[in-house]
């Protein structure tokens, strides 16, 4: 294979890691019952006029498999925190004893748990897209080089390498909705 397919293909499959990287960092975000502060990783709060997030302004931990604890590092900062908690919509309202916040979770009804099943399928899907899409621009790229004097074997070769990365990094996004769907359902 030329020094370009090769080129191409690397390029496709490490651009295809960090599709699969964002999708474990949104799913890690749908909680499944579980206390973790990584639930609280997208939540920006107001620190003097800057967006900042919130593990950034308070020390986040988890007291039990439902509590997570909030602890700011500034007492003035426990209004913004829980504000910032509350437009995000994550369906926990926090409770504030004056020093710190506490994040009790409640146990995910059956209902919630379907809707979470959607949201994380969703995730994946739009992986799964991003995914095919690569694999369309590279092709484009071999053919734009098979246009340019590459031979067509070479050609054929380069996109049923793309294809094989494709079917490899489509499945690793199904084992990942998979993993998933059974960490939500052992809680």
């Amino acid at each position: 294979m030329s020094e370009d397919l090769e080129l191409i293909c690397a390029e496709t499959e490490d651009l295809m890691k960090k599709a699969i990287s964002h999708l474990e960092v949104e799913l890690t975000k749908i909680r499944a019952g579980k206390a973790n502060p990584t639930m609280l990783d997208g939540i920006q709060v107001d620190y003097y006029g800057t967006p900042t997030p919130i593990n950034q302004v308070a020390n986040v931990t988890v007291l039990d498999v439902r509590t997570i604890s909030i602890q700011p590092w500034e007492k003035n900062m426990l209004q913004p925190i829980e504000k910032s908690i509350m437009q995000a919509n994550i369906g926990i309202t926090p409770q504030s004893d004056g020093h710190q916040l506490r994040l009790f979770l409640p146990p995910l009804t059956e209902e919630r748990r379907k809707e979470l099943f959607k949201k994380a399928g969703a995730e994946g899907e739009h992986s799964k897209i991003s995914i095919r899409n690569l694999r369309r621009d590279s092709i484009e790229q071999v053919k734009k080089l098979q246009k340019d004097g590459l031979s067509e074997d070479e050609a054929k070769d380069a996109e049923k390498t793309i294809q094989d990365l494709t079917d490899k990094f489509i499945s690793l996004v199904d084992k990942h909705l998979a993993a998933k769907e059974k960490e939500m359902m052992s809680v």
